[in-house]
């Protein structure tokens, strides 16, 4: 969520910016609106409080998280554990409890963001609780901070995993049925496991004092045995008796060996690896000790995680299977030795040699790396030291952890996260571009009515209306971009649109790219908006086309597939269900790697100036997403381009009758009754209101809900009102809420609501309600007129 941290942080740095002109408290407030706006859907709870503590907005995850409109801190503060040594487990630097979340906050509104890793008390039937805390100060906005609170208990119990596996691996080799140690060449410990120590009734660390293997011996060693060796010369195992517990000698077989020279560290010192079985427990230690073995042996080597021993100089000295399916090699011997830095990405090398430098210095590190292996990988790595019995660093033991799926799915998620806020902001600018667009092609269509043809200003007002209506072309894209777009969904046959489509395409790519169309058979019937669907499709084409410069094939294959169960993929979740499939595939250059992330954002484009407006691909993304499917994107360079589009599939059925007039034929327009007309910009208003007096209706005008409810209550002129037309989005009563209170008095009243956005986005805040209608700014005088015939019309017949 940082990714979403910085953007709200750089939308509140422009919000600031804007405040220091005109009223600075008005335009503060709005500020302050317009990031609630924002933060309302993120999945984080989230909060806005002013300087004095007190909350502006939580959006709708902190409410929950609160249970209410509670300030998150004092939330925290009340689930902390009461007992003080129970706020942490010791491995949180940042501490946890009241006082970090008093810094946090002091520190936050002395401009410095922090966070803080808490413990909190579970509520009814969960498990422990982890979360992590940020606060931010936002500049500009008098002082707000932003509070996030993260939930990350899955992150704290892999870790405490981590620890638990890695203590069980210390106590298995110190507490296993058989003695371990190691001796330089002068036969002084360098280690002593704590069964063995406990065998000769001594405590480990005074044996690796300073004590030598020989002042164990119960016996005189021979004469030529060295200093390192209970044996003559030359052997490397035999029986001897040791100085057991209580001065009570026991018989103890010892295998030893010495470290090769290239084992022997920087300084090339002498040591051995030296296992002691005390024969005096008689067989059953031997069986125990087999099933030890066995056992520490199946531990590592079906270990699910990753495990290598690491020298001093950080090559490979052991690795368990795991290792080698990780990184995808067939042969696991053939990487001992092998620095563990050559299959780590080099820009983090530096990363893997401080963590080895850091726990030598201090103990247990982690860190993460990317690896290079037969696919890319991100892995935690986790360090411990093996102690040369001196106090210093003889190796490491390394634990790797796959985490490659979890840092795709958190970058999958912060884009969607991003292309969510986009298109939340797309669409507010959508709807304000608009409600200018209904004025300007309005007031044109008013002006024509007066220039005719021939006239010296027809050729200006007509530019006019032309490029408003090119402009309300870009706003629609981006009202699909950001879903919220008004769809006319029916029954539709894939095969007919693209048969219908193909002479089109076909002028579209020119006559050096060969256009093929394979279609599927069965494909069954898929609910959408045909001039949405055709636009996807010519969207893709043109982008193939653009991509072919010197000719190729363009090929668009249709089939059906289906998923029983939830399918994912690439991080995204499709619903089980039947899909007709729409694939479309050129062999152009193809799109870099560095470009896929970004293809469907608004106004991104690789082309040159004035060669595109850069929302071909993302009203392809809005128009599939708003149908309820799904567009993903394959691509090689040098080898074309692949976008596959899942649209739910619905069963083959009879063609819904088509009952829509025809454009083309002329209409009478003109009209009687009266109508209300509510709407809060005032050339919108004085447009339309002009507009159906010259159709001939009595008209009224309201420029708010307010004023509208008190003209219905006290202008006798309205008791016999035909119909009500009102904008969506108004200050303080907005449409809705009107006609609900209308129509408590009069039920039966007609409206017909107007706005610049999706007609889904009020629909269902008025229930089943009847004579309900909707016409999408902008509109033109004919679009306004012939709507408020249609519907005045409506029961007339």
């Amino acid at each position: 969520m940082d990714a979403v941290f910085v953007w709200i942080l750089l939308v509140g740095v422009g919000l600031a910016s804007a405040v220091a002109v005109g009223l600075l408290a008005r335009r503060r407030a709005a500020a302050h609106r317009q990031l609630a706006e924002m933060i309302e859907g993120l999945p984080n709870p989230l909060q806005l409080v002013d300087r004095r503590a007190q909350v502006l907005h939580s959006n709708a995850a902190a409410r929950e998280f609160c249970g209410g409109e509670r300030s998150l801190d004092a939330v925290l503060a009340e689930r902390l554990p009461a007992a003080p040594d129970a706020l942490d487990d010791g491995i949180d630097p940042g501490g946890a409890g009241a006082d970090a979340l008093t810094r946090l906050a002091a520190n936050a509104s002395n401009g410095a963001a922090g966070s803080a890793e808490l413990r909190l008390r579970p509520r009814r039937s969960e498990g422990e609780v982890w979360v992590r805390v940020t606060v931010r100060p936002l500049a500009g906005l008098g002082g707000a901070l932003l509070w996030q609170v993260e939930d990350i208990t899955a992150r704290r119990q892999m870790e405490a995993t981590i620890r638990a596996e890695q203590a069980r691996l210390v106590d298995l080799f110190e507490r296993a049925p058989i003695g371990f140690y190691s001796v330089d060449a002068q036969g002084r410990f360098r280690f002593v496991n704590q069964t063995f120590a406990e065998w000769l009734g001594r405590p480990a660390e005074m044996l690796t004092a300073g004590m030598t293997l020989h002042e164990i011996l119960a016996d005189p060693p021979p004469a030529d045995a060295p200093a390192y060796a209970p044996f003559a010369e030359g052997a490397l195992q035999g029986e001897v008796r040791l100085q057991g517990a209580g001065g009570q000698p026991f018989e103890a077989q010892i295998v030893q060996g010495l470290a090769a020279a290239d084992e022997r560290g920087e300084e090339g010192e002498l040591h051995t690896r030296s296992v002691v079985r005390h024969l005096t427990a008689g067989r059953a230690a031997a069986q125990a000790l087999e099933r030890s073995e066995r056992r520490f042996k199946r531990f590592f080597d079906e270990a699910p995680i990753a495990i290598v021993e690491l020298d001093r100089g950080g090559r490979l000295r052991e690795s368990n299977p795991a290792f080698a399916a990780l990184l995808g090699e067939p042969a696991q011997a053939a990487i001992l030795g092998e620095p563990l830095a050559r299959w780590v990405e080099e820009e983090d090398r530096g990363k893997l040699r401080a963590a080895l430098l850091a726990a030598r210095e201090r103990g247990g590190q982690q860190a993460e790396l990317r690896l290079r292996g037969a696919r890319e990988l991100s892995c935690t790595l986790s360090v411990s030291v093996v102690d040369d019995g001196s106090g210093a660093a003889a190796g490491f033991v390394c634990l790797l952890v796959d985490i490659t799926e979890q840092k795709a799915l958190e970058v999958q998620f912060a884009q969607s996260q991003k292309m969510q806020a986009v298109g939340q902001l797309a669409g507010g600018v959508a709807h304000d571009f608009n409600n200018l667009l209904t004025a300007m092609i309005g007031f044109s269509d008013l002006l024509l009515l007066r220039h005719r043809p021939g006239d010296q200003s027809f050729a200006d007002i007509m530019q006019i209306k032309q490029n408003a209506n090119r402009a309300a072309n870009l706003v629609r894209q981006l009202l699909a971009f950001s879903r919220q777009q008004t769809l006319q969904p029916r029954m539709l046959n894939v095969t007919d649109i693209l048969a219908e489509l193909s002479h089109l395409l076909r002028r579209l790519i020119g006559e050096s790219i060969e256009l093929d169309m394979v279609h599927g058979r069965d494909l069954g019937q898929i609910r959408a908006d045909q001039g949405q669907l055709e636009q996807v499709i010519i969207n893709l084409a043109v982008n193939a086309r653009d991509a072919m410069a010197g000719g190729g094939k363009l090929v668009i294959r249709t089939y059906t597939t289906a998923f029983k169960q939830t399918h994912r993929r690439k991080g995204e979740e499709m619903a089980a269900g039947d899909y007709v499939v729409i694939e479309v595939s050129d062999t152009g250059c193809g799109i870099p790697k560095e470009n896929l992330d970004r293809i469907f954002d608004p106004f991104f484009s690789t082309k040159e100036v004035g060669e595109g407006t850069g929302l071909g691909l993302s009203t392809v993304y809005g128009i599939v997403k708003q149908t309820g499917g799904y567009v993903f994107v394959d691509s090689q360079i040098g080898q074309g381009t692949v976008f596959t589009i899942y649209l739910p599939r619905h069963a083959q059925r009879r063609n819904e009758a088509a009952h829509e007039p025809d454009a083309r034929v002329a209409r009478d327009l003109t009209g009687i009754g009266s109508v209300l007309l509510v709407e809060d910009e005032d050339a919108v208003r004085s447009f339309s209101a002009r507009a159906l007096r010259n159709k001939g209706y009595e008209v009224f005008e309201a420029r708010s809900g307010e004023a509208a409810l008190e003209m219905l209550r006290s202008d006798v002129a309205l008791s016999g009102l035909d119909l009500l037309v009102t904008d969506v989005v108004m200050p303080r009563l907005d449409g809705p809420s009107l006609v609900r209170e209308v129509r408590e008095s009069r039920p039966n009243l007609k409206v017909i609501f107007i706005s610049g956005y999706a007609e889904d986005s009020f629909r269902q805040r008025l229930g089943q309600e009847e004579g309900i209608h909707f016409l999408p700014k902008p509109f033109t005088l004919k679009q306004l007129a012939g709507k408020v015939k249609e519907v005045m019309g409506e029961g007339s017949a």
